[in-house]
């Protein structure tokens, strides 16, 4: 009964457990996920795992004779749904930042500049910044997920409440995001959306260097950050050209059960590989992810830059989005 216990994903075999944000076990008794798939009560859907998790604790029927909460992954919104469970009366008191620390995790839309930075200072646990680096050098994944969350929950009413005591781990991506923000305001970066393919490009100055930004708590290198761009359109589908550096991606709120929209399904990228290929008049070679994938790709292998124009890459990527088959469906539970 509530509230439950955080157990590493496994590691109480035998014993009822609720999980969060992920895939249930074999001793799972109720699914709080917002994954492909998973047998999350449909009563109980909504777009962030969170946001089900707090669903569910309006029905603390649901939680009879379970124990733990677990989860098989760490990131903002598996740390928001487990916290919501171990600590009820805290999380509702603080539900509506919760939720937004969530949304900035797993989603990159900055509706709290204050959830933006607490979300970037979860990130930064599990990076070689983390406060727990000493413990978590040499651990496999799993010991890594359960470590995090084991040190993370305590931490985290003063994460919600005193986001400034972390400002040396989410100062310089906060400028980052600041910087991506301002320019996508006044024009310096262009954004030009294509809603009947759900499709933005945005073109950023050459002149650009990378940056070290996360997505979920991985980093990546990009030189305008992923949370302006998420935070200034809601297409789905974006094109980013840095120069004739292109990465092409589908945001994250297509591979999960959204329930707010139903994105536009997603094609299978591998399929536009060839052509472009073909279309390439000097080295450079594409390639792509699955549509399984969490973000899918489709980009230049090695960071070559591309012989082919903008105006013409556009052209060719709308025309494909246009006719695609639908290669996802993440309410599929065959």
């Amino acid at each position: 009964m509530l509230p439950l216990r955080f157990a590493g994903y496994g590691r109480t075999p035998g014993t009822p457990n609720a999980v969060v944000d992920g895939a249930p076990d074999g001793d799972t008794r109720l699914t709080l996920s917002h994954w492909p798939g998973s047998p999350t009560p449909p009563e109980l859907r909504a777009d962030l795992s969170a946001e089900i998790a707090f669903l569910a604790l309006a029905e603390p029927d649901r939680f009879a004779g379970i124990e733990v909460v677990t989860n098989n992954h760490f990131d903002q919104d598996g740390l928001c749904a487990a916290f919501a469970l171990i600590a009820p009366e805290q999380a509702l008191a603080r539900r509506d930042l919760i939720v937004e620390v969530a949304r900035v995790g797993d989603f990159g839309v900055v509706r709290s500049r204050p959830a933006a930075r607490i979300a970037m200072t979860i990130a930064a646990f599990d990076s070689d910044r983390s406060p727990f680096t000493d413990e978590l050098r040499g651990l496999p994944y799993p010991d890594q997920c359960a470590l995090l969350y084991e040190r993370s929950l305590p931490l985290t009413v003063e994460l919600l409440d005193r986001p400034e005591r972390w400002r040396h781990l989410w100062a310089d991506e906060d400028a980052h995001l600041q910087a991506g923000l301002d320019a996508l305001g006044d024009g310096t970066v262009a954004l030009v959306e294509h809603p009947d393919v759900d499709l933005a490009v945005v073109t950023v100055p050459d002149a650009w260097a990378e940056r070290t930004a996360h997505r979920f708590t991985e980093a990546r290198d990009a030189a305008l950050h992923p949370m302006a761009v998420a935070s200034t359109t809601d297409r789905l589908r974006v094109l980013t050209c840095h120069g004739r550096r292109y990465r092409f991606e589908l945001r994250y709120e297509s591979w999960v059960m959204l329930v707010s929209r139903r994105p536009a399904p997603r094609p299978d990228l591998r399929l536009l590989v060839p052509e472009l290929d073909a279309a390439e008049t000097g080295p450079a070679r594409w390639q792509a992810d699955p549509p399984g994938a969490l973000t899918p790709q489709l980009r230049l292998a090695d960071g070559a830059e591309s012989s082919i124009a903008p105006d013409a890459l556009v052209a060719t990527l709308t025309r494909f989005l246009a006719g695609a088959a639908p290669a996802w469906d993440p309410f599929d539970v065959s």
